[in-house]
């Protein structure tokens, strides 16, 4: 499979400065041009009958452009795609079954080599939808040394690696070199893969710009572009150097966006650089659906941290969000010390670091992961049936993507706010915008009605140590067997949860 594509896509050029020209055959070339944004509903947004579930759309996006060519069909199986035989038999080894619908409905098309504009919410395997298509059209070539033919754009280096994660198995069965391109890890290890010739390469905007700009990579050869979660680049402020690395690849090559969210910053992306795009949305509001529920917690200021305290003591992983990353330190301080396992994420850790977190996190070492918004995106944990805002977002995107850590492919799911009574008409208004009806309690720590709805009990108040799990430290204690003096070796740091941050 090619991936130039040498039929009706061969001969079209695209605008690099202005953006796409509708003259009276820019249409059959580019697509139909976005209407006008969609008038707002004077009803407000539709609500449903059940515990604060959303079937509402979410504010401010912009109107989907029409496609011109009509779409393939939908697929039920994946035997029923035009995939390498070796991707069908990962497929099967990995378990996956049956697609998605973001991935039965996307599939055909962009295996076609289609551009494809693809919004589902978090969880509705966007990654396998692009990543298979992706594959397949690069299996079987090779890359030059530092000249990728397949590009991942992410926002984060969360994402990028759970990007990178999901598709090596793939990538393998295929003969086809992974290369992750992230901030905060070694360039020298990635400037070594670029050199290796790596196809495909998975990265944010950042540290890419860097390596281009040393003349160890170049994007002149990659054929297919993927924008993954494009409206948080737009956020993070990285559409400059999103657009100039687009400009790189090659003018006649495949895009692919998704998201979970579309709003008007990504307009200018789409308009730009997607050619009569297939547009498929698997959810209009793309954020929750019907296995989410939605809870707003009513509590006193002063209750609040008992509260809090109580249902991080629950059976089962959580994963609370706060604002700034001195208060997720100051509450991860007080959840070892009440008997909770918890740990810390935040930007201000290493990368080194964040791994090893998110690690214990999904194996069980720590069953509370504290966080600030740096988890709600890029983190997919099995069996996570609970996300707590304790300092409710400011932003409705912010709450759909914290809230999209759970009830993740298929599974059932619960987002909690805890909102206090100076918070409660902002949050009002977040919910209005996005488009979601929450079920509303008032709470008060060690009440029946917060045990049944986040299963929170009280803590042992025996205060815990989170060590690394055996098997890493005998990985540790082997790798740096005669590089350290016994002395330097015995010294284990084991105790609170600075002692742990220290150690990582």
């Amino acid at each position: 499979m090619n991936p130039t594509r040498t039929n009706d896509r061969s001969s079209r050029t695209r605008s690099r400065t202005g953006g796409p020209a509708f003259g009276s055959d820019a249409g059959s070339r580019r697509g139909a041009r976005l209407g006008s944004p969609a008038p707002s509903r004077s009803g407000g947004p539709s609500r449903s009958v059940g515990h604060g579930r959303r079937p509402a759309a979410v504010q401010g996006e912009f109107a989907l452009p029409k496609t011109v060519t009509p779409a393939l069909p939908a697929v039920e199986a994946f035997a029923d795609l035009d995939l390498p035989k070796q991707l069908l038999a990962e497929l099967t080894a990995q378990g996956v079954s049956v697609p998605f619908p973001i991935q039965g409905a996307t599939l055909p098309n962009t295996l076609a080599g289609r551009d494809v504009l693809g919004r589902g919410r978090t969880g509705s395997g966007k990654t396998l939808a692009f990543g298979l298509a992706l594959l397949a059209r690069t299996a079987g070539q090779r890359a030059e040394p530092r000249q990728p033919l397949a590009l991942v754009l992410v926002p984060t280096r969360e994402l990028a690696q759970q990007v990178t994660d999901a598709l090596t198995p793939y990538a393998r069965s295929v003969r086809l070199r992974l290369a992750t391109v992230v901030g905060g890890m070694s360039i020298g290890r990635q400037t070594n893969a670029l050199r290796g010739g790596a196809e495909v390469v998975v990265a944010t905007p950042g540290r890419l710009k860097d390596l281009i700009d040393r003349g160890d990579c170049r994007l002149n050869q990659v054929a297919i572009t993927v924008l993954d979660e494009a409206d948080q680049m737009a956020d993070m402020g990285f559409m400059p150097q999103v657009t100039a690395l687009l400009d790189q690849v090659r003018p006649e090559g495949q895009r692919m966006l998704f998201s979970a969210t579309l709003d008007r910053n990504v307009d200018r992306l789409v308009r730009r650089y997607l050619t009569d795009p297939v547009v498929h949305s698997v959810d209009p509001s793309a954020g929750a659906v019907t296995t989410m529920e939605h809870h707003v917690l009513h509590v006193h200021g002063t209750d609040k941290q008992r509260t809090t305290t109580q249902i991080a003591a629950r059976e089962g992983r959580v994963i609370m969000f706060l604002d700034t990353k001195r208060a997720v330190d100051k509450l991860t301080d007080h959840l070892l010390a009440s008997g909770v396992r918890a740990a810390a994420l935040h930007g201000g850790k290493a990368q080194s670091q964040r791994t090893r977190t998110l690690t214990q996190f999904k194996t069980g070492h720590v069953t509370v992961l504290v966080a600030t918004n740096v988890a709600a995106r890029g983190i997919h944990v099995d069996n996570l049936d609970l996300v707590v805002n304790v300092d409710p977002p400011t932003d409705h995107k912010d709450y759909l993507h914290r809230g999209g850590r759970t009830a993740r492919a298929g599974e059932s799911g619960s987002v909690v706010t805890l909102v206090t009574p100076n918070q409660r008409r902002d949050m009002t208004r977040l919910m209005t915008a996005a488009g979601i009806v929450p079920q509303t309690t008032q709470v008060r720590s060690g009440e029946e009605a917060l045990c049944r709805i986040t299963g929170a009990q009280t803590p042992s108040g025996i205060p815990v140590a989170i060590t690394a799990p055996v098997a890493e430290r005998r990985k540790r204690s082997a790798s740096s067997r005669g590089r350290r003096s016994p002395a330097s070796a015995a010294r284990r740091v084991t105790a609170h949860q600075s002692s742990f941050d220290a150690a990582a």
